[in-house]
């Protein structure tokens, strides 16, 4: 996470501005062992593909998830190292929303 509390505010209204980056950011953490091709997501969420690649861009981009090139294969994971993350993936499984 970002010490300087405005840059962290600004990392997580990013992460968090969309239904469609909420809606992968729950696939993933309910499956936190497994790393999803878009296609998968795709799959498994009524989000376009165009969305779900520019939401997985943003969510790369801060940090809250990993992507993994397998076999030439781009993959996507939840970033559980990631503080911020940790403690939202605490936070909704407290919810129960994963």
């Amino acid at each position: 996470m970002n010490s300087d509390p405005e840059k962290a505010a600004i990392e997580i209204e990013t992460a968090l501005s969309s239904r469609g980056k909420l809606k992968i950011l729950r696939l993933l953490m309910k499956k936190h062992n497994h790393a999803f091709t878009r296609y998968e997501i795709k799959k498994k969420t009524p989000l376009s593909s165009r969305d779900i690649k520019s939401d997985l861009q943003i969510l790369v981009k801060v940090g809250w998830i990993n992507q993994l090139n397998v076999q030439h294969i781009q993959k996507y994971s939840i970033n559980l190292n990631n503080n911020v993350t940790n403690e939202f993936f605490n936070f909704f499984k407290k919810i129960r929303y994963v």
